[in-house]
């Protein structure tokens, strides 16, 4: 045998050795931890006011719109406080902020700038973990998919799982979980609901609270064309062009439309809503995009409601919502009713959407706390 074969079945037995050297290799799998880096949250800007917790920056496994593996960012929150038994873990979805990686809520939480840890608090104080996406493609490489419902939920979903498996947080993957989340959000934590079943079935879900859900895209859109808020459907365009690519948005723009969609494509919200304020979609396009088949495909993919929950549902809405309309989210009640999930609905007074999270939000608290204590969840289907 000359010294190349030799040499080169030595290297083979090498690596058929490697697995009983180093033990069994465990496949990848959604929600494992990439990289957990303890951080400082603060409640006001100037690294003011530390939020009295332990808090990790994650970086997580998802899984995209169209099933493939990707990495999302977030932030782990955890009380210094002991619990009496399994903490609990709650998956809070945040509405939305933006395109841009900046926009993220571990980028805000640092700064001191978000706004959404009142409500998270609320959520700390009753001792629960609180685990928050930052979604696909926001703090991580990529564009953000805004409003591609599968991967959010996804997101959701992982953040949670990727919490229990955070080293150094003690908390269990039998923890009780809860979802939460408004807006953008509220749409995060429906989807996580629906897809929980197939998706993350190990997950002990007790509850999920959704408010302000944007249930049917296609609605919204139309309703927000030609108003103040156009650039929120503007950013859902960017952001279903960046989930699914064969939509090529890009083919559909004038070349003012390209020039503004480039430029907004990492704006946070306040941004995006001053520079297509008053427009319609018709102003940058040349084709009706919006339903064209393969876009009424994808949006039709992307429509809550079609699948039924296995968990309560608590679903908020604001009767003055300016931006999605209250009849969008009395539709999603209706059909969960329908197919048979426990629905419990409420109408909040607030005469806009941002109010709606203010006055629908402690609410939503107060009931996943129930759902906790294992009181009878009551609906109103």
């Amino acid at each position: 045998m000359n010294l190349r074969v030799r040499a080169t079945m030595s290297i083979a037995g090498a690596f058929l050795l490697l697995p009983a050297l180093c033990g069994p290799v465990r496949a990848v799998t959604a929600g494992d931890v990439v990289e957990s880096t303890p951080t400082t949250v603060y409640l006001a800007p100037g690294k003011l006011l530390e939020v009295p917790v332990n808090a990790w920056h994650l970086r997580y496994r998802s899984t995209s719109a169209t099933g493939a593996s990707n990495i999302v960012s977030g932030t782990l929150l955890v009380p210094k406080s002991s619990y009496l038994g399994r903490r609990p873990i709650a998956g809070y979805a945040v509405g939305t902020h933006g395109l841009g990686d900046q926009c993220a809520p571990s980028a805000s939480m640092a700064n001191g700038t978000e706004a959404e840890l009142a409500l998270m608090s609320l959520m700390l104080l009753k001792g629960w973990a609180v685990a928050v996406t930052d979604y696909e493609g926001l703090g991580t490489p990529g564009e953000h998919t805004y409003m591609a419902g599968v991967s959010q939920g996804h997101a959701v979903l992982d953040s949670i799982r990727a919490a229990a498996r955070v080293p150094g947080a003690n908390l269990s993957s039998d923890a009780p979980v809860l979802v939460m989340g408004y807006s953008q959000g509220g749409s995060s934590a429906a989807w996580a609901a629906q897809l929980q079943p197939s998706y993350a079935p190990e997950l002990r879900l007790r509850g999920v609270a959704a408010g302000g859900v944007p249930a049917d895209l296609q609605a919204v859109a139309d309703h927000l064309d030609g108003t103040a808020d156009f650039g929120l459907a503007a950013a859902a365009g960017i952001g279903f062009d960046a989930a699914y690519p064969e939509l090529h948005l890009s083919s559909y723009l004038t070349p003012q439309g390209a020039a503004l969609f480039a430029d907004a494509a990492d704006d946070c919200v306040a941004d995006l809503r001053s520079k297509f304020a008053g427009h319609r979609l018709s102003d940058y396009t040349t084709s009706d995009v919006m339903h064209r088949p393969d876009w009424e495909a994808r949006l039709t993919e992307n429509r809550l409601g079609a699948s039924s929950p296995r968990v309560p549902m608590f679903l908020y809405h604001a009767k003055g919502d300016e931006i999605i309309p209250y009849a969008v989210g009395r539709t999603l009640r209706d059909e969960y009713c329908a197919r048979g999930v426990n629905v419990l609905w409420t109408g909040v007074p607030a005469g806009s959407h941002v109010l709606g999270a203010v006055e629908g939000g402690p609410l939503a608290v107060a009931w996943l706390a129930s759902r906790l204590l294992g009181l009878p969840a009551i609906g109103n289907c």
